[in-house]
C-alpha cells in the first residue's frame, strides 16, 4: 500500500503532462526523477513486480485527473461519489447482518460516535483533495501526495517501532530532496508572478 501511495503522485505527474498538457520547468524535471529514482529504489528493495500498488497508484492517479477535469465544487463531488456508492455499501452491510456480524447496531454509544467521526475522518482529507485538484497543477498535487507515505513511515518507525530498513531510508531522502525542489521550483513561480 505505502509503495502505491509513492506511486500515485508519478501517475498524477504524468497524466498532468499526457492529458492536460501541463509543462514542468528544469527543476521539476529534476524533482520528477529524484521521485522516480526513490520508486525504482522501492521496486529493487522489494525485488519483484508489486501488482497491488500499481493498481492503488494507477487508480488514484486516474481519480485525480477526474476529479480536475469534471466542473464540481469538492463538497457536491464528493456527496455524488458517496452516493453512488451508498448501495454497494448498504448491500454489504445487509449481507453482513445476515451472516451474524452487524454493522450499525450492537455497540456502545462510543463505539457508534466513533464510527460515525470516522466518516467525517474520511470525507474530509476527500473534500481537500478535491479542492486542490481543481485550484492546483496535477503535477503539484501529485508531488504533495508524497507526504502520505512519508506521515505513515514515520509512524512506522516512530511509533509501532517498525525495523528501517538501509534501502528504504535511500528512498524517502530521494522523495524528498525531489519534494524540496519541487517546492522551491513553485516558491519561485509565485515570486515572479506575484503582483507587485
Amino acid at each position: 500500500g505505502s509503495l502505491g501511495n509513492f506511486l500515485t503522485p508519478l501517475v498524477n505527474v504524468l497524466l498532468g503532462m499526457l492529458v492536460l498538457k501541463e509543462r514542468l520547468n528544469a527543476k521539476e524535471w529534476a524533482a520528477v526523477g529524484l521521485a522516480v529514482a526513490a520508486v525504482g529504489n522501492e521496486f529493487i528493495a522489494l525485488g519483484s513486480l508489486p501488482w497491488v500498488s500499481l493498481f492503488l497508484g494507477g487508480t488514484f492517479g486516474l481519480y485525480g485527473l477526474v476529479r480536475k477535469q469534471v466542473p464540481v465544487d469538492a463538497v457536491s463531488g464528493l456527496w455524488l461519489e458517496t452516493l453512488s456508492m451508498l448501495p454497494l455499501v448498504g448491500l454489504y452491510a445487509l449481507w453482513q447482518g445476515s451472516q451474524g456480524h452487524a454493522v450499525f447496531t450492537g455497540h456502545d454509544g462510543l463505539t457508534d460516535f466513533l464510527l460515525a467521526m470516522s466518516g467525517v475522518m474520511t470525507a474530509l482529507p476527500l473534500m481537500l483533495f478535491a479542492a486542490a485538484t481543481q485550484r492546483l497543477n496535477l503535477a503539484t498535487v501529485g508531488m504533495l501526495m508524497y507526504i502520505n507515505p512519508t506521515l505513515q513511515f514515520l509512524t512506522a518507525v516512530m511509533i509501532f517501532d517498525e525495523v528501517l530498513q538501509p534501502a528504504r531510508l535511500v528512498t524517502f531522502a530521494l522523495i524528498w530532496a525531489g519534494l524540496l525542489l519541487y517546492s522551491w521550483s513553485g516558491w519561485q513561480k509565485y515570486r515572479q508572478t506575484r503582483p507587485a
